[in-house]
């Protein structure tokens, strides 16, 4: 999973050189809620985001690093198959908001091109949509993701009810991501059914904001529970 997501960061810097070669200078590069052009500017703030995407990619990368090492120092073969597990999860996170972003840039530049090309008014392609629709596909993803991490401090349900104990952690981590998952089965079905992108997007934050108020009442409780059980042993 690292190497495809620096295989899809350079992707997405090349891609990007490759197309301002056939671009007009001047482009389109923001939009109102009701998708019409409201800013022009230079072609090459479309690297904006190849470096963020950069960014991400080494981020993900320097954690990924972080957990290799700690296994590979780890004396204890449970706690290194642990380490190493939350590795491979972290980069396949990586790998997922590599991607996203990218198809998100092939997207933008597409509709940059149409409608500097043609000096039109509004978006010739509805990035809004497109967004909402990536973001639901990695909600999807990310979701089945936390339903399989072992305890850590970079990705899952990381609150202090949850990491009391395993049993905190994978009930309130598979929880989570069972509701991360609807939420974004839920996006993607409102940007396809909905006209307006700004909404649907608002919807799909809301969307998320609920899967992780259920999660952290349902955390709490099983929180609650724990320590329960342990009165009773004591």
């Amino acid at each position: 999973m690292k190497k495809i997501m620096w295989i899809v960061t350079i992707i997405a810097f090349v891609g990007t050189a490759v197309v301002l070669l056939f671009m007009p200078d001047s482009v389109p590069m923001h939009y109102d809620v009701e998708g019409n052009i409201d800013r022009w500017g230079s072609k090459y703030e479309n690297f904006i985001f190849p470096v963020i995407i950069m960014v991400m990619s080494i981020f993900w990368s320097l954690i990924a690093r972080y957990f290799n090492k700690r296994a590979e120092n780890e004396t204890d073969e449970k706690a290194a198959a642990g380490l190493n597990a939350n590795r491979k999860v972290i980069e396949m996170v990586g790998a997922c908001m590599a991607i996203m972003f990218t198809v998100m840039q092939g997207f933008y530049l597409f509709g940059s091109y149409k409608e500097a090309v043609s000096m039109a008014e509004t978006q010739a392609v509805d990035t809004g949509k497109v967004t909402v629709i990536l973001m639901g596909i990695v909600f999807i993803i990310l979701g089945n993701v936390m339903t399989k991490t072992r305890m850590n401090g970079v990705v899952g349900v990381r609150i202090s009810w949850s990491m009391y104990n395993d049993n905190t952690w994978r009930k309130s981590n598979r929880f989570g991501g069972i509701l991360i998952m609807i939420a974004g089965v839920l996006s993607i079905l409102t940007a396809l059914v909905m006209e307006n992108s700004f909404a649907s997007s608002m919807i799909s934050v809301l969307y998320l904001v609920l899967a992780s108020v259920a999660t952290l009442v349902y955390s709490y409780g099983v929180y609650k529970e724990e320590r329960e059980k342990e009165k009773m042993v004591k």
